[in-house]
């Protein structure tokens, strides 16, 4: 199988890696993808955001499959260019995108199918922001509703701080704000693969959010993650399968607009049961750095099943039994004033370590040198017989990478290897 990959950091970097485990896979191409992808596919100069140039490429490569990673392409509609020039492509519609696209509708959705979530109230104008905050209190909530890379969220008991992001968002031309109820809790990843009909879950992980140890600084996009969690439910899959995704895909269905692709349920597991935080369009960053590196089935077969409609028909996926846990090696300055273009070293001596392999997220080649490119700029990947182990060996490979003001936590997978 020929396979073309949409994208440009560690989230596509992990997907190529592992479709080229795929003995059925003999070749894959990125666009336009980064240096590290390109040590494993070809690289092609597309915009990711080009729909009509994406489908072309496709086409004029001759492959069975494309995969759209990110998701600003899918709500631009790039899944649809590759449909309508008949290729099987894994990622939902512009439309179906809209789950993660806008906040409100993805609330929309979820009351039609009766998903639990926390309780929103839509703001469009700043003199609803204060009535909005009174009617949940701290701590507050307040969540940009287009796509925000992940960093459109705050979550504070500061009222002015609540008030100035609310404040901001709406000053975007056609800005608009969800401000909802807090959900107590740990929060668990859980990605479902859909074919539009039929779901199969992938194993559940937990990222990190904050940039700093302890769940302290500001959000961003991902400081990394793990896979197992030893702490949740042994029933948490099959019942966020049956009250979560599998109505939200029923519904999507009934709406003209079926679900191709990942549904990621970012859950809240609160003292009154699992809630859905949010929904995305397509596989998290950096869970599936963790979650990719547990899964034994070839990935080929399984993405195409998702993009033709033959979930139903798959075998129960395989997992090892082996722990992961992925670390995120930022720039200087990340999330706030992220510096870039600074030399990145020490890669082969990482990657040297056991049970360690490094994926690009944020890095270029600036005439033969290896330079970040982004805020994220790396993420290593340990694994190991358990959580301790796979700590062990993430951060012996984050031991080696040198980047000039470079930070990142060090407490990934403390908790959870203490359980």
């Amino acid at each position: 199988m020929k396979i073309l990959v949409v994208g440009t950091g560690a989230r596509e970097h992990a997907i190529v890696r592992a479709l080229r485990l795929d003995p059925s896979v003999t070749e894959v191409h990125a666009a336009p993808g980064n240096p590290g992808i390109g040590e494993l596919a070809t690289l092609h100069a597309v915009d990711q955001l080009d729909g009509a140039a994406v489908a072309g490429l496709a086409r004029d490569l001759g492959v069975e499959l494309v995969v759209v990673g990110p998701e600003a392409p899918l709500v631009a509609g790039v899944a649809d260019a590759v449909r309508a020039a008949g290729i099987a492509v894994f990622g939902p519609s512009g439309q179906a995108a809209r789950l993660e696209g806008s906040k409100a509708f993805a609330k929309e959705v979820m009351a039609e199918a009766g998903v639990p979530t926390a309780a929103p109230r839509l703001v469009t104008s700043q003199d609803q922001i204060d009535d909005a905050l009174d009617a949940f209190g701290a701590p507050y909530v307040v969540k940009e509703d287009g796509l925000a890379a992940g960093k459109g969220v705050v979550v504070t008991d500061d009222r002015p701080t609540a008030y100035e992001h609310a404040r901001a968002c709406l000053a975007k031309e056609g800005g608009a704000v969800v401000v909802e109820e807090y959900l107590d809790g740990p929060e668990v990843s859980l990605f479902v693969l859909s074919d539009g009909t039929d779901v199969v879950p992938l194993v559940p992980a937990q990222d990190f959010k904050r940039a700093h140890d302890g769940d302290e600084g500001p959000n961003t996009g991902g400081m990394g993650a793990y896979s197992p969690l030893p702490w949740a439910p042994a029933d948490l899959v099959e019942e966020v399968l049956e009250t979560v995704a599998r109505p939200t895909v029923a519904a999507m269905a009934r709406r003209g607009t079926p679900f191709v692709g990942v549904l990621y349920c970012g859950l809240a597991l609160t003292s009154r049961g699992v809630r859905v935080v949010e929904f995305n369009a397509r596989f998290g960053d950096p869970e599936t750095q963790v979650v990719l590196a547990r899964l034994r089935t070839p990935l080929a077969g399984v993405l195409l099943a998702a993009a033709t409609g033959g979930l139903g028909a798959l075998a129960p996926l395989e997992w090892s039994d082996d722990a992961a846990v992925t670390v995120v090696v930022a720039s200087a300055g990340y999330p706030v004033d992220t510096r870039v273009g600074d030399p990145i070293g020490g890669l082969a001596a990482a990657a040297a370590e056991p049970g360690v392999h490094v994926l690009h997220a944020g890095t270029a080649d600036d005439g033969g040198v290896l330079v970040s490119a982004g805020g994220r700029v790396l993420s290593v990947v340990g694994v190991g017989p358990d959580l301790s182990a796979a700590r062990a060996a993430a951060y012996a490979g984050v031991g080696h990478v040198a980047l000039p003001g470079s930070h990142h936590r060090s407490d990934i997978a403390l908790r959870a290897a203490q359980h």
